[in-house]
């Protein structure tokens, strides 16, 4: 059966030209703004509360729109975000170590393995800048040196020290300072929270995004809500692989339901996996834990020169230890990239070098930083890492090191979305993680939660007033026609998951899913592996809708058909992203296909035939899905082989 078929081109309409550094202020300068008056006339829905949604909504209350907020958990403050651990970027230059806009700019769009848009990467390195100080203001308690100046610390694919941190804690931090402004403006009436209400589909009138479907998951109830524009700040969609870091909860449903509605979804085979990862201890686990990246500043990765070698670490002496990172890339050692730290902690494990059980692990070492720094400083920059370590492993790693390997951690692909951050649907913006534009194949650490803010305090803001312009847009209710079919699709595929009655449960497919999808569309990748994957996902996703058994009804909190309705979205991501993975005949960054290496195992990239965004347009289910190319243009970074050697 035929996978794809490719359509028209697709190309970023919004995106400005001109010199590089002016792009933004002149396209700020020349979209258009809704007056004062008139916002408040004007309402907005926000689905998600991490930091892209939440400040996002306090911004766009801030600015006088009426703001519906809408997030799953019992509490915005409990979004994914606050789980970041390691920093954030901005090209602040405070350690007048090099550092500059450009060089933030430079090294984003090379870390992203030169598959990602200029024009986009260079506004997040200028609006990098002012999210500090808006923190700052907000009373985030960054980590400062002794003089009272904030501090920084590196972090992979840099060469400075351009990361802002709170300890282990950056995420939580700046989270509760997002959260803080928008519970301002929950406080003065901006903003109508709605906490506990899951979004299940997007309600489109005349091809606009003007609603959503929601359940409340304590009563069951379904509504349908309605604004003049919709914004999905949802986050990834790490998940599908069943381990990884992500919260339990996390989940594709929002932007799928999008996707599925006409927005395309954009590079969906670039996942990325993250080389600081507590090992895998067992079948019993559900989910992952991850290291900071940050640990990777002064702890060295290292393995036994020797195959099978199981002595105490303590035993091992300097001289038969392969310091590999060191080694294979002495000028940026420990802190390259996560792809590139990734792929070669799987290299050594795969030659036998492993630590640990099964041999997947390799050791993050702290004893040279203890002796050169002192414990006390050791404790003050990652005291809280190690005491999650040690609960977790029972391990001292003050004592010994650290055993980490690596895991399914961001995903870079997502729903496509112009320069305005708006989808191929009129009125949908997404945001964050949930969209697919800044990062290319590979993001680097400590970017995701200055994309994050970036898009919510400083982007969307100006960029949704220029649609909301052309308005005012007809008022709609839940008499309107879509939103009654939206609404019916809602309840009949709820009704569908529930009267199947099978004998086997929700999480037993979606194991069976996530180890699909690590063995054939994890770290390394085959066309023959990949074809297998699609086939076995495709027999696994028949069996579901024959064999689940979905226990209780749809009258109240039902955790196992919230479940069954975010696995029945990821089996149809699953096989986009093997078809993905599948066209995309090259490597580049956290898509390693292993008959396109180098002689000396690097990713070889095809810019020839691939320096595109890959675009896909829903079908039918059951039909192929359409490809819509956006060539990629690059006037100030140049395509090279990606060297950190």
């Amino acid at each position: 059966m035929e996978l794809f078929t490719e359509g028209d081109p697709i190309a970023d309409t919004k995106a400005p030209d001109g010199p590089i550094e002016t792009r933004w202020d002149r396209h700020r300068f020349e979209s258009k703004l809704v007056n004062p008056a008139n916002r408040r006339k004007m309402s907005v829905i926000v689905v998600g509360t991490g930091l892209a949604g939440g400040s996002a909504a306090a911004t766009l209350a801030e600015q006088g729109y009426q703001v519906k907020s809408y997030c799953y958990q019992d509490s915005p403050r409990r979004a994914h975000s606050i789980a970041a651990q390691g920093g954030i970027n901005a090209a602040k230059n405070y350690r007048n170590d090099g550092d500059s806009v450009h060089r933030l700019f430079y090294d984003t769009v090379k870390g992203g393995d030169f598959r990602s848009r200029e024009s986009n990467v260079h506004r997040l390195a200028e609006v990098s800048v002012n999210i500090i100080d808006q923190c700052v203001a907000q009373g985030v308690p960054f980590a400062r040196e002794y003089g009272g100046l904030l501090d920084t610390r590196s972090f992979g694919g840099a060469q400075v020290q351009r990361t802002f941190y709170a300890r282990g804690q950056t995420g939580q931090q700046l989270l509760l300072g997002a959260y803080q402004a928008l519970e301002r403006q929950i406080g003065l009436g901006n903003v109508e929270m709605n906490a506990r209400h899951e979004m299940l589909e997007l309600i489109l009138v005349d091809g606009r995004a003007r609603g959503i479907v929601v359940r409340d998951m304590v009563t069951g109830e379904i509504t349908t809500e309605f604004a003049d524009a919709v914004v999905l700040a949802s986050g990834g969609y790490g998940n599908v692989f069943y381990l990884s870091t992500n919260a339990k909860g996390c989940n594709v449903t929002a932007t799928w339901r999008a996707h599925r509605k006409g927005a395309y979804f954009a590079n969906p085979c670039y996942t990325q996996i993250h080389p600081t990862c507590i090992p895998v201890s067992g079948d019993h686990q559900s989910k992952l834990t991850l290291m900071s990246e940050s640990l990777r500043n002064d702890g060295r990765v290292w393995v036994p020169k020797a195959k099978g070698d199981d002595r105490n670490p303590k035993d091992i002496p300097e001289d038969e230890r392969d310091y590999y990172l060191e080694r294979i890339y002495p000028a940026f050692g420990n802190l390259v990239p996560r792809d590139i730290a990734s792929r070669a902690a799987k290299a050594v494990c795969d030659q036998g070098r492993g630590v640990g059980p099964g041999g997947l692990g390799v050791y993050l070492d702290f004893a040279d930083a203890i002796g050169r720094l002192g414990r006390k400083a050791v404790e003050a920059k990652y005291g809280n890492l190690f005491e999650m370590y040690e609960r977790i492993t029972g391990e001292d790693p003050y004592e010994v090191p650290m055993r980490i390997y690596p895991a399914v951690h961001y995903t870079m692909g997502g729903l496509w979305v112009d320069y305005d951050l708006q989808s191929t649907i009129p009125g949908l913006f997404v945001i964050g993680e949930a969209n697919f534009s800044d990062h290319g194949a590979n993001r680097l650490g400590a970017s995701a939660l200055m994309q994050g803010l970036a898009d919510g305090y400083f982007v969307l803001p100006n960029t949704v007033a220029n649609y909301l312009a052309a308005g005012p847009f007809e008022k709609v209710d839940g008499s309107h026609p879509a939103a009654v079919e939206a609404r019916q699709d809602v309840e009949d595929r709820l009704q569908r998951l529930l009267s199947i009655n099978g004998d086997r449960t929700v999480d037993s497919f979606h194991r069976e899913l996530g180890q699909i999808m690590w063995e054939h569309c994890g770290m390394e990748r085959t066309d023959a592996g990949l074809r297998k994957a699609i086939d076995e996902i495709r027999a696994l996703r028949e069996q579901f809708w024959q064999r689940v058994r979905v226990l209780g009804d749809g009258e109240g909190l039902n955790q196992s058909l919230e479940k069954a309705g975010r696995v029945a979205d990821f089996f149809e991501l699953a096989e986009l992203m093997c078809i993905d993975a599948l066209h995309r005949e090259e490597s580049c960054g956290g898509h390693f296909r292993a008959e396109h290496q180098t002689s000396d195992g690097e990713a070889q990239r095809d810019d020839e035939r691939f320096s595109y965004v890959a675009a896909w347009e829903f079908t039918a289910t059951g039909e192929p899905s359409v490809l819509h190319k956006e060539d990629l243009q690059f006037e100030y970074v140049h395509p090279t082989q990606r060297s950190y050697k």
